[in-house]
């Protein structure tokens, strides 16, 4: 049975999304960062980059989001375009774009508005205008078209779902109304009953993660902070 580790951030939602989606039969097995399960050794050795989310499928280990939506697309055959070039031109630009371009700028305005424990202005307003413009990207773009790659409903719209799930605390509350586009394919997802399983991947399975940023959880989530003092 493929194992899932994950904890219900953005990047492992786009995943279990997937898996409930195709069907797969998987074991879920949290990881909860502000209890430090991801600076874990067993879970370093499967995972250098000690975030989540990781797959382990038989005897391949995938970590990144990104890549594991890719691998469990092209193994299954499913929430792909067709195998053309021009498809898969389209296919990789958007998904690249999520990974390099909504997810980083959507995690930094997040981490200065509501983690960073100095309120930055030039950082805030930074990282909340490159949000802004790239959310406003995929709205555009959905103008004319039902999905990002057009009629057919594919991994990219997976992982823009999971990220587009947070926006208002990215940028500011309101801010998905402001996105017609962007909020009907929103609301196209959501009704649909695998997301509906895949927001309670965690009640689902009994995993009661930490919620509170304490002292402890900030030396695991922000180690970095560390060498301020």
């Amino acid at each position: 049975m493929l194992k899932f580790y994950y904890n219900t951030g953005p990047n492992p939602m786009k995943v279990a999304l997937f898996l409930e989606e195709a069907a797969i039969e998987y074991q879920a097995i949290p990881v909860d960062t502000r209890k430090g399960d991801q600076h874990k050794e067993d879970y370093i050795q499967i995972n250098p980059n000690a975030k989540a989310p990781t797959i382990i499928d038989g005897d391949n280990v995938v970590f990144d989001s990104n890549a594991i939506l890719l691998y469990l697309a092209e193994k299954t055959g499913k929430f792909l375009p067709t195998d053309s070039l021009e498809s898969k031109s389209k296919l990789y630009s958007w998904l690249m774009f999520v990974a390099t371009g909504i997810g980083p700028y959507s995690g930094q305005s997040v981490h200065f508005q509501h983690m960073a424990p100095e309120k930055i202005k030039y950082a805030i307003n930074r990282y909340t205008f490159e949000a802004e413009r790239h959310y406003n990207i995929l709205n555009n773009h959905l103008e004319n078209n039902k999905y990002m790659l057009g009629n057919t409903y594919t991994i990219v719209d997976m992982a823009v779902w999971g990220w587009t799930r947070m926006i208002e605390k990215v940028i500011a509350q309101g801010e998905l109304d402001k996105r017609n586009n962007l909020k009907r394919l929103m609301e196209d997802i959501n009704e649909r009953p695998a997301s509906q399983r895949a927001e309670k991947i965690a009640s689902l399975n009994d995993h009661q993660f930490k919620m509170e940023v304490d002292e402890e959880a900030s030396k695991f989530m922000f180690p970095q902070n560390e060498r301020l003092k």
